[in-house]
């Protein structure tokens, strides 16, 4: 019989833990990672990364390090052309979601693997094969590997400001209204579902939405940190953002372009945005209980509580749709004007006793 499993393009190497930055230079030399030299070039922000190196550069006494102005395209091309100066095993980026998403693009550009050492949780992105980086259109997705490395050290992830993690936690539990969505699609417009990555993204935000903790304990702190990671695996499975990206994400780059100055962050946006798309596929109670785990966590349920007005919510998610050209949620489905978004607004806002 043929063997038919296949290959799933994941990390070699998955350390989350407190203390796991004291033992970087050991995974950092793993030969599956090509840097038993320890020629490494290390991109960090001039904020905490800069901290950071401190701490670490006498156990990494010939890594070379490179300060990232920003998460922008050119950002992330010059990165790679200082790298290609010098001969490097492996990049690492050290940092957070920006310096990770132009460690990976520079990382992709010359050819050398991604370590991912992440020090906040503010989203999935620090294990997907996508880099997401401002441009002169506004924002661009650029596809490539998945790091070969992910370290995350939960001591890190402690001393970051509190609103990184209920980021990801919003960003954990919209996994649900995404894979919602995409068997939405798979019934609607018979568009393939792939079973391991829907199934992936699923307990990861479940995992997230049942766990009794909160944001400074380290067991609730790992599972989170665990969802992020194998969320971006999940993509990688499917060879897309459909695990993770649902009507969710379509509010959240609506707010993003319609309101530039004004967005909140990312995973409080899709948080709310999972939330409502939950309700209106008639999930009541699933978009109730979503909506409780939120704002035990401090995140925001209502637009009001990110600074926008009813009526401009309903200008994204009307407008949301446009954001993903091709992709069919909840959102697609309904088709809903204007006045319908209102109405439906209002038995949300109802509802969850707002």
């Amino acid at each position: 019989m043929p063997v038919l499993t296949r290959l799933i393009p994941s990390p070699v190497v998955v350390d989350i833990r407190p203390g796991a930055l004291n033992d970087l230079a050991g995974v950092l030399a793993d030969q599956r990672i090509c840097s038993s030299t320890g020629k490494l070039a290390i991109a960090i922000s001039g904020g905490s990364g800069a901290v950071l190196r401190q701490r670490l550069e006498p156990q990494l006494p010939t890594a070379e390090w490179f300060e990232v102005g920003g998460g922008t395209l050119d950002d992330a091309i010059k990165l790679a052309d200082a790298i290609k100066k010098g001969r490097y095993d492996a990049v690492v980026g050290l940092g957070g979601g920006k310096i990770i998403d132009c460690a990976k693009f520079a990382a992709a550009r010359v050819g050398l693997p991604l370590v991912a050492v992440a020090t906040n949780l503010s989203h999935d992105g620090l294990c997907s094969p996508v880099a997401t980086l401002d441009n002169d259109a506004g924002r661009g997705s650029y596809g490539v590997p998945n790091p070969i490395a992910v370290v995350i050290d939960l001591d890190v992830i402690r001393e970051a400001p509190v609103r990184f993690v209920r980021s990801g936690i919003g960003d954990a539990l919209s996994n649900i209204s995404a894979i919602a969505d995409w068997e939405l699609a798979a019934r609607e417009r018979g568009e393939d579902i792939d079973g391991l990555a829907a199934a992936m993204a699923r307990q990861a935000g479940e995992a997230v939405l049942r766990h009794p903790g909160g944001v400074g304990d380290d067991a609730f702190l790992q599972v989170l940190a665990e969802g992020l990671v194998l969320t971006g695996i999940a993509m990688s499975v499917s060879g897309d953002s459909r695990p993770a990206s649902g009507a969710c994400h379509e509010i959240n780059h609506a707010f993003d372009l319609l309101f530039p100055k004004r967005a909140a962050s990312h995973g409080e946006q899709c948080g709310l945005g999972a939330a409502f798309a939950m309700f209106l596929r008639g999930a009541r109670e699933e978009s109730l209980y979503m909506v409780e785990v939120l704002r035990r966590h401090g995140l925001p349920v209502t637009p009001e509580e990110i600074g926008f007005t009813v009526d401009e919510f309903v200008q994204v998610v009307e407008y949301a749709p446009q954001t993903r050209p091709g992709r069919y949620t909840i959102l697609e489905h309904l088709n809903l004007n204007s006045d319908q978004i209102k109405d439906a607004y209002a038995d949300y806002a109802k509802a969850i006793g707002s």
